[in-house]
């Protein structure tokens, strides 16, 4: 009771006072037929706070966002299935999903005829443009009588997550050199028979698949062989991306760091339609460097929820501990910020980690109205394939000229 006196509105508030107001004005004056009004209309709220704070509303909400991964600027459809299991009469539901300022404002709803086994469902739609895992909820409830005189709070504690990816870019289809820095055997091939003319094979292997034998060619050579069809050429790329504070310039979506993580993703969302093996490589190489060879559509997904999360780092170094690891090779892209002559021994382990490296270098300063030039000069000059990158300069374009510059690489 005491709860519901406290949740008088302001309506409520203004019942009890006019009840009281009218009840001493017509004792002063001897009026019965207004006391008896006055009564009324202050017994209206203080019986509404009554019957609505003995109440039980036992509320279940159920919350899905579909889908939970999304791309900036795309919507997203978060769902609210309410239950009401308690004894209650007839009420009012006024509901406000909490949801932060990058998905737009709290949806706010109304919901009438609230009585014991009582279900609604309601949907709302959100939509970001910021990249990052957002939280959805709790659910903030109010309990109204239908007058409006009286009005409880209560809270739900349960929340889900929305992850909003970076956007990214169509990239036009590029010679890539250095691909051939495989970790399978050799690119799958097709079987027009089943005879060992038409068969590759290769030396057994400790730990290989007996049921790969190929007994033919194990009789021909004298040794065991075994089939190379069943274990596909798997082509690998490294994207590095440079997310040092240090080495970004500007604030917020505005920022060189967003524009890095956008190309990044760009990248390694293309590179993955090319049927590449891709793994993400931050200034802090442990947290993200994990390969990922599923079909393209799963593997850009962690991929894309690394960079929807992604922070600048406090380091001052790019970590070059993923270059040591063995049967490391492959395709290297790197997306840099600026880069100075304390980065040079990262950039040369780098160049000698693949045949042909490429660089996507910022000029981060143009993102502060002051551009000086990015470091594509300088990387080219220690035998990179770099193009430098402006705010205004189109991501397909500078693609098609990396690949352009990496041919020509590869061809001399």
């Amino acid at each position: 009771m005491r709860e519901a006196l406290a949740g008088l509105t302001l309506r409520g508030r203004a019942f009890v006072a006019a009840g009281i107001a009218a009840i001493v004005c017509a004792v002063l004056l001897g009026q019965p037929a207004v006391t008896r009004a006055g009564v009324l209309v202050l017994a209206l709220p203080l019986v509404t706070a009554l019957v609505l704070g003995r109440s039980r509303y036992r509320l279940a909400l159920v919350r899905s966002v579909s889908p939970g991964l999304v791309a900036a600027g795309q919507p997203a459809r978060v769902t609210l299935s309410i239950t009401n299991d308690g004894r209650t009469p007839s009420g009012v539901l006024l509901l406000e999903d909490k949801v932060p300022y990058a998905l737009g404002t709290r949806p706010r709803f109304v919901l009438e005829g609230v009585r014991s086994g009582w279900h609604r469902q309601v949907t709302y739609q959100v939509r970001s443009d910021v990249r990052g895992r957002h939280e959805v909820g709790p659910m903030q409830v109010r309990i109204t009588d239908p007058f409006g005189l009286v009005e409880l709070g209560r809270a739900f504690r349960s929340t889900s997550f929305l992850t909003v990816t970076p956007r990214t870019v169509p990239l036009p289809a590029v010679p890539l050199s250095g691909s051939s820095h495989g970790s399978g055997d050799q690119r799958p091939r097709a079987f027009a028979t089943g005879s060992a003319e038409d068969v590759t094979v290769r030396e057994y292997r400790r730990g290989d698949d007996l049921r790969r034998v190929h007994w033919p060619s194990s009789a021909r050579m004298g040794e065991l062989m075994v089939r190379r069809e069943e274990q596909p050429w798997q082509a690998r790329a490294t994207v590095v991306i440079d997310n040092r504070v240090s080495a970004h310039r500007g604030q917020g979506a505005g920022s060189s760091l967003e524009a890095a993580v956008s190309i990044a993703a760009s990248v390694a969302t293309h590179l993955a339609h090319r049927g590449f093996q891709v793994r993400l490589v931050t200034a802090n190489a442990v947290e993200h460097a994990v390969w990922h060879d599923r079909d393209a559509d799963r593997n850009t997904g962690p991929l894309l929820e690394s960079l929807a999360v992604l922070q600048a780092s406090p380091v001052t170094r790019l970590d070059a501990g993923w270059l040591a690891e063995a049967g490391h090779g492959g395709l290297v892209v790197a997306v840099l910020g600026a880069v100075g002559e304390a980065d040079a021994p990262v950039l040369r382990r780098m160049q000698s980690h693949t045949a042909v490296p490429l660089a996507l270098a910022l000029d981060v300063d143009a993102w502060t109205g002051r551009p000086s030039g990015s470091a594509a000069p300088a990387l080219a000059a220690r035998g990179w394939r770099a193009v430098g990158l402006g705010p205004q300069d189109p991501l397909d374009v500078a693609w098609q000229e990396l690949g352009n510059r990496a041919g020509a690489g590869a061809a001399r």
